[in-house]
Formats: structure tokens, sequence, C-alpha cells
């Protein structure tokens, strides 16, 4: 049996981000495979509900709630973490795309930001394909990041003219300032890695961009630090989890 999934990037947390061609997929789709990552996360589930009620003009879709399995502290060896982690959710969406989608529907995962950036879906989805079983069947519709969110909050350009970017994650910057870039854009650093680098950098952090709880900070690293651990913390504490992005340079 043959299975259709679309796997759309709604963008970094404003339904506004929802991009036309976007708003087109979800009008195909039968089905929705909404996560649940629990209570502290409930917000992320409905403002997926809330882009399918405001975008979709036939409501005569449905959508299946599915519990994500957690992955355990990554601690020294990350990539068996990240591998074990990758199996077991690769189990929930066979039993998804099994149970739950008809041979003649089309299904989605609703990804938040764009899915080609720090987002497994599209791993565990060529992992299904690779393992058989069923034909499967699967388009990429892109996403505001929130990368680019973070920049047009902060109006600023993510590189000076003719340097590189890189973008990387807390786990890495905290080995260093890549020194093969003038910008690096840090995404998921659930410790707060910043604080470790040198304080003449210059940062543009923002945390739930594009939301209305938004908080966006910027200056020299050494004489905002403190600032945006402190609000880091409070927020936290407030939400019961944080999504934050932030941009370094090195000073001119």
């Amino acid at each position: 049996m043959k299975r259709k999934i679309l796997v759309i990037g709604i963008g970094a947390g404003n339904p506004d981000y929802v991009t036309i061609q976007a708003v087109d997929a979800l009008n195909r789709v039968n089905v929705f495979f909404i996560p649940d990552k629990g209570i502290e996360k409930d917000g992320l589930a409905r403002v997926r509900r809330e882009i399918c009620e405001r975008f979709i003009r036939d409501q005569s879709y449905r959508t299946v709630a599915f519990e994500v399995p957690r992955r355990r502290p990554a601690g020294e060896d990350y990539g068996t973490a990240v591998a074990d982690w990758h199996d077991a959710v690769e189990g929930v969406y066979q039993q998804l795309l099994i149970e739950e989608l008809e041979e003649d529907e089309c299904g989605a995962f609703l990804v938040w930001g764009d899915p080609t950036l720090y987002d497994s879906t599209l791993r565990i989805l060529d992992r299904l394909q690779a393992k058989g079983g069923f034909e499967l069947e699967y388009d990429v519709i892109p996403g505001i990041t929130s990368v680019q969110a973070l920049a047009a909050r902060h109006k600023v350009t993510l590189n000076r003219i003719g340097q590189s970017i890189a973008i990387t994650t807390g786990r890495k910057l905290a080995e260093g300032f890549p020194n093969n870039a003038d910008s690096v854009v840090v995404m998921l650093d659930g410790e707060g890695a910043f604080a470790g680098l040198d304080g003449n950098l210059d940062i543009w952090w923002g945390a739930y961009v594009g939301t209305p709880d938004e908080i966006l900070v910027s200056g020299k690293l050494r004489e905002v630090v403190g600032d945006i651990e402190r609000i880091r913390k409070q927020a936290r504490e407030q939400n019961g989890w944080i999504m934050d992005t932030y941009l370094l340079k090195q000073p001119d």
C-alpha cells in the first residue's frame, strides 16, 4: 500500500510566517499528525492546530495526536543517544502511517521552522522508505526559520560583506567560536554556551521569536550576557520550556 506524506514547514511561531505554498499544501491534507511533547510544550501543538483552523478551507480533515518518545540525556555519547531516539521515533511514525492513514489519503507533519534545519522528520521518513513494508512518498514544503525571523526582528543582516556564516548548535559552540566564520548563528543551546565566549563579540539574541512571548536582547556580549542568562532562566520557569536562537559576530 502507498502512503503519501507532506512535510510542511510552518515557520517560527507566527502564523503570518506560513507561506502561500504551505497554505496550498495544508488544503491537500486529510490527516495531520500532531506531536504531544508534554504539558510544558502544549503551546507548540496549539499553534499547529490554530494554523490548520486559520488556513484550511474545508474543515473535514482530522488530527491525530501522538506522544513523542523522550530522548535520554546524551552525556558524552551524543551520537548513540540520538540514534536510539531515532529508532523509537521511527517506530511511532511507522505505526501512525499504517494505522491512521488510508491508502488514498494524504497525511502531514507540521514542522516548526523549516524541515531541513535541525529537524529529524526527513531522516525518519528516509529510514522508513529504506526499511520497506509499504510504499512511502513524501514532499517537503519549506518554512521560515527562527534564523530568518531573528535577523528580521533585530533588523540586522546575518553576514558582513564578503564574509561567511556558520550555523551551529550550543554543543558545538562550547568547543569555541569557529575559526572559519565571521558570523555564527546558534540553535539548540540548552546550556547557554555564549557565556564562555569572548565578551567582545556582538550578540543578537531572541526567544520565542515571532510569538506573543517574544523576547529580544542585543549588544556587546560582555554587557548583556548577565541579562540574557537571567531572562532565559525566568522565561523557562514561567513557560516550562524555551526556544531561543542567537547571532554572534566578530567585532569590527
